[in-house]
């Protein structure tokens, strides 16, 4: 796969620095690679866009999921994720996600993390929706994550990890073979390394995270905006399933007009007995599924959303009063406090609730290794597709998966490293002075993206509300370029141009995806073509860019998911 030599409208890096390995994202996906290649000796530089700790990973309430229990085993953490991917999983992929992920856990709490234990000093376990057995192991009660980023974080700082703050990713660079040179990225207040510069390395990990923000209401932070996805189409790499986007159902509904970042209400919750239930207090998801509200996460989000229609209803609520206060102070304390600091009081009343973007379960695509379809580039977490998910990720499968493919990534690079002697050499990144800059976006087009996404690529989906979304962002798209290609003129490089540019960047490749999957099928809902087409649609929808900025669109089957290079 060679470049599209499409890079964004930026100034020329003013730095540099050189490395074996750079790691863009500092969630339990980008540091844990970072540090295991750290350990096998490579010199590892880790780039993040905010703090070490401002990333995803520290949202996440729930937990991590792994066959730690008694009576738990690998085949059925492999069923149900199986079950929860409707079809499209890849098999391979999830059998080294459960057989690899206990002892994953395991190494994890001998960097330090520290998970919940029962009387007995056993890893106390839980269960959330989709999984027939108790194997979630958590932190804080309904702090996990910020547990994860914080024990990997402070491995970081005391291995003395160079990491540089504070810095968005631009593109990437690549050599006169076609092979990964490092990054361009955009640093803020970092001294010496300030504005734009390069990290030169020959193996880049992109470790990103998500996109949610190209939705109006989403539990993603500020920070998650397509970056990784983007720049790897830009340079050239496939991508996958990005139709898959995972709408949490329990998102503490703070208003209509309320956008941005909304508070989650995790799956535990129900895991640990609250009901879903109407405004009349009638428990809905009842007699839709086998384990009512714990049924896989698509299945309940439309069984609230559904409910919402026929009632003329904004939200549905979430009722765990019978939880008591010492249950909910102790269980559930950042979920209590979130939850009281908008003035509701879960353990008096029912939480109002209503799904809001959450999880994509497609990205940047990956081999069991990690390896993208660009050589040197790999990528691991919510920004990769590995096939693990498949249409609808299995709840606390994610914080597993960055950790497994994070460990495999680095196994492969230190391989490499160590049979091609790539730690020698110092990469060679070709200039680009006469390839096309990518358009600039005003950064207020953020919001008209994002208002397009949730109306017509949502939770509730159409050929007539995407085709719709299609025109709106195309005319951006065009807009842009036309200005850009008449007469040079773009949007003044920046934060918040890069930002709108790229999720405009990864909009399109979503809604194009989404209007051509003809079915309904995991956490993809079209309402005017109801129910599963295996016979025509058990296949992957692949993406790339080409160098004309157009969108190449094909599908592959099941079975060639694993992408060759």
């Amino acid at each position: 796969m060679t470049s599209t030599g499409i890079r964004l409208h930026a100034p020329e890096p003013g730095w540099s620095i050189k490395a074996d390995v750079v790691v863009v994202g500092s969630g339990v996906a980008g540091l844990t690679a970072a540090l295991r290649c750290e350990a096998a000796g490579l010199t590892t530089v880790v780039v993040t866009k905010a703090r070490l700790d401002d990333g995803s990973t520290r949202w996440a309430q729930g937990g991590i999921a792994a066959a730690l229990g008694e009576g738990d085993t690998p085949d059925q953490h492999l069923a149900d994720t199986l079950v929860a991917g409707a079809g499209l999983c890849d098999e391979e992929a999830v059998r080294i996600l459960v057989t690899e992920g206990p002892d994953a856990v395991r190494r994890l709490i001998n960097t330090g993390a520290h998970f919940d234990t029962d009387d007995e000093g056993d890893i106390h376990l839980t269960r959330e929706g989709g999984h027939h057995r108790r194997r979630i192991a958590h932190a804080g009660g309904d702090a996990t994550g910020a547990e994860v980023s914080r024990a990997l974080v402070e491995a970081v700082r005391a291995r003395g990890l160079r990491t540089i703050e504070n810095a968005l990713v631009l593109d990437l660079l690549t050599d006169a073979d076609g092979r990964t040179a490092g990054v361009t990225l955009h640093v803020m207040g970092e001294g010496q390394h300030d504005g734009v510069g390069a990290v030169h390395a020959p193996t880049v990990v992109l470790a990103t995270g998500g996109m949610g923000q190209v939705y109006s209401a989403t539990t993603n932070p500020s920070v998650s905006t397509g970056d990784g996805v983007a720049l790897a189409l830009r340079a050239g790499a496939e991508v996958s399933d990005l139709e898959f986007v995972q709408f949490h159902p329990t998102v503490l509904f703070l208003g209509t007009d309320v956008e941005g970042q909304q508070p989650l209400v995790s799956e535990a919750v129900r895991g640990e007995g609250a009901h879903l239930v109407d405004g009349d207090g009638t428990r809905f998801m009842v007699g839709q599924h086998e384990l009512a509200e714990l049924a896989p996460r698509d299945i309940v989000a439309k069984g609230i959303l559904r409910r919402m229609l026929e009632q003329g209803a904004e939200h549905m609520y979430l009722d765990a009063r019978h939880f008591g206060a010492d249950m909910w102070e102790h269980r559930f304390p950042t979920i209590l406090a979130a939850c009281r600091a908008h003035g509701i009081d879960p353990v008096t009343e029912p939480i109002p609730i209503a799904p809001a973007a959450h999880y994509a379960s497609g990205g940047v695509r990956t081999d069991a290794r990690g390896r993208t379809t660009v050589p040197g580039l790999y990528a691991c977490g919510e920004v990769a597709c590995t096939g693990v998910h498949g249409a609808n990720r299995l709840a606390s499968n994610s914080l597993l998966e960055g950790l497994v493919y994070a460990e495999r990534i680095a196994a492969d690079i230190v391989a490499a490293h160590a049979g091609d002697g790539l730690h020698a050499r110092v990469p060679a990144p070709v200039p680009h002075p006469e390839t096309p800059a990518h358009p600039l976006l005003a950064p207020e087009a953020r919001f008209a993206i994002q208002r397009v996404m949730t109306e017509g690529a949502g939770v509730l989906r159409s050929e007539e509300s995407l085709a719709r979304a299609a025109e709106q962002l195309q005319r951006l798209h065009t807009d842009a370029r036309d200005a850009l290609d008449e007469n040079g003129k773009t949007a003044e490089p920046g934060v918040d141009t890069w930002e709108a540019t790229n999720l405009l960047c990864v909009a399109r490749v979503l809604v194009a995806a989404a209007r051509l999957r003809e079915e309904t099928r995991g956490c993809h809902w079209r309402e005017d073509h109801d129910g599963r087409d295996d016979g025509d649609w058990r296949r992957h929808i692949v993406v790339r860019l080409n160098p004309d900025r157009s969108l190449a669109v094909r599908t592959t089957d099941t079975a060639d998911f694993p992408p060759t290079r």
